[in-house]
């Protein structure tokens, strides 16, 4: 999988506004926690390269960069958690989960 980086306030409003075209995830991710590692997994394993073409993935690291997460929280209206999946979609959350409630499935069929 081919992740899109969110390190910059600035991609948020992009998000928002291109969300209008394509849905974007964004996956919000401790590596210091095994139950986002062990939720990364699950995603990574079902993700398939096509996928990409129905939603854009973005991923933010929770340690280099908890600011967004902050961020990301306050512009969306969704709490903060981690692991967490946001979908995104005419600039706003259709659809969040987190911990072992972070679905391949599910996610794939909110887009």
């Amino acid at each position: 999988m081919n992740w899109n980086k969110l390190t910059d306030a600035h991609q948020i409003e992009e998000i928002k506004t291109l969300s209008k075209e394509k849905p974007f995830l964004i996956f919000k991710h401790s590596t210091r926690c095994s139950i986002s590692n062990m939720s990364l997994d699950r995603l990574l394993r079902k993700w398939k390269d096509a996928d990409t073409e129905k939603v854009t993935p973005y991923f933010l690291d929770l340690i280099a960069h908890r600011d967004l997460s902050d961020l990301v929280a306050k512009k969306f209206g969704v709490p903060h958690e981690s692991p967490q999946v946001l979908l995104i979609k005419d600039g706003l959350v259709i659809y969040d989960n987190s911990h072992y409630g972070i679905s391949y499935e599910d996610l794939m069929g909110k887009i």
